[in-house]
């Protein structure tokens, strides 16, 4: 499989899913903002857990 036909294949793939793509309804992106939001600061909140059990003990 040469460059030119995994090019053309990758844009065949691209387009099938671009005609399966829809906009989310606003209940959607609200649940989808809130779950972001918790999980980054989730990720948040342990860095800086991590970061005063690093300072606690140097």
């Amino acid at each position: 499989m040469g460059v030119g036909e995994k090019i053309g294949s990758f844009f065949v793939q691209c387009r099938r899913v671009w005609h399966v793509l829809r906009k989310p309804t606003g209940e959607e992106f609200a649940s989808i903002a809130k779950v972001s939001a918790i999980g980054i600061a989730g990720i948040g909140l342990i860095g800086f857990i991590i970061s005063d059990v690093i300072k606690f003990f140097t």
